[in-house]
């Protein structure tokens, strides 16, 4: 069944992956005349796939392999970024190597400044780190100048960014965080799995304890809209009031409860405690989806100016990536729901995959340990 095999290879495709965040890097600056000076924070996972930083090959980067890299990091990332004034480039150097962080792992910091010739007309930043060796890796930019805030995403198919005016570079931003949150709920497999395991019975029903196939596709869709919309709406509150800053909660407790809420759903299909109302536990857990969402922006630490549009282009975003996975979904599900494979298949290996893959997370997450790596 071609439902079946989506699933199984969906779970045995997220098992090593990490859940909520895929490769990202963070540009700090602040533009002041001809001065450009911030810093840039580089996660150390990526620099030890793309130089190696790991030199006594325990799993484990301590600062002095860090130190030791130092140059070799900073030729290394600054032979892929280029900050420009008018088409001349702008000499780059590195002031000062740190370790900070982030709610994914320690981040190398290179405090950098760059001086220009002249007060540029037109401030351009070209960026391409990771990209030939990741295209799945972004690198989100905050700049600071007189005139207020500016974000971008860079990307393989946008590596270069120009200080524009106020209508295009606000199109930029919508647009930039729009795609973001499409490939962020994209690479979210424990999100993606958290909807397959709501969705798989919902074109079936349980009759004297055995599951059956739903009669009519309105009943399947009514299921699957309401899922849906009690996610949407719950992880759309909490990743707005994460970045807002009015909830802030360990990393490894977010990211264990979505792991654990994965297995409930999963094993709710296996032994079903919550026959009906699939929704409730829909919103329960979006709730903390949500919260897992938020690390992209939050570690961002977009100001007020720049939050509103970044925020609601990237929720839009996520919002579109989820329906393009339920409209895959749904008529798969449909067509397959009469054959007897279905439930014993789609439902049952579908769910105890999902509920394997899921508490390996918990495990991982829980313990801080790499069962993959």
């Amino acid at each position: 069944m071609r439902l079946l095999f989506l699933i199984l290879l969906l779970s045995v495709w997220a098992a090593p992956a990490h859940p909520h965040k895929p490769s990202d890097s963070y540009l700090t600056f602040s533009a002041q005349g001809d001065h450009v000076s911030g810093q840039w924070d580089i996660a150390l996972r990526d620099l030890d796939y793309a130089i190696g930083l790991d030199a006594d090959g325990t799993g484990e980067i301590t600062w002095g392999e860090v130190k030791a890299k130092h140059k070799e990091i900073a030729a290394y990332a600054l032979a892929r970024l280029v900050i420009g004034a008018d088409g001349v480039s702008c000499p780059i150097t590195v002031t000062e190597h740190l370790i900070d962080n982030h709610s994914d792992g320690a981040y190398e910091v290179m405090r950098l400044t760059a001086d220009c010739l002249a007060v540029p007309r037109v401030l351009s930043i070209k960026y391409t780190l990771f990209f030939d060796v990741d295209p799945q890796h972004k690198g989100l930019l905050r700049l600071e100048d007189q005139g207020g805030t500016h974000t971008a995403v860079f990307s393989p198919n946008h590596e270069t960014w120009q200080l524009e005016a106020y209508l295009v570079a606000l199109k930029r931003q919508f647009l930039d965080f729009f795609q973001t949150g499409v490939w962020h709920i994209w690479t979210g497999f424990d999100h993606i799995l958290f909807l397959c395991a709501l969705l798989l019975p919902a074109v079936l029903e349980l009759r004297g304890g055995k599951w059956q196939a739903v009669t009519t596709f309105r009943r399947a869709f009514v299921d699957v809209i309401s899922i849906v919309t009690a996610f949407t709406i719950a992880h759309s509150i909490t990743l707005s009031l994460a970045v807002l800053g009015f909830i802030t909660l360990p990393s490894r407790l977010i990211e264990s409860t979505i792991a654990a809420s994965v297995i409930v759903a999963a094993l709710n299909n296996l032994y079903p405690l919550i026959e009906k109302r699939l929704w409730v536990v829909a919103f329960v857990f979006g709730l903390v989806h949500g919260l897992g969402f938020a690390n992209v922006l939050t570690d961002l630490g977009l100001p007020r100016s720049a939050l509103a549009v970044s925020l609601v282009s990237f929720n839009l975003g996520v919002e579109a990536g989820q329906l393009v996975i339920v409209a895959t979904f749904l008529p798969l599900a449909y067509l397959s729901r009469r054959s007897w494979l279905y439930p014993r298949l789609a439902l049952g290996a579908g769910s105890l995959s999902i509920a394997a893959v899921a508490s390996v997370w918990l495990i991982e997450r829980s313990l801080d340990i790499g069962i993959f790596s």
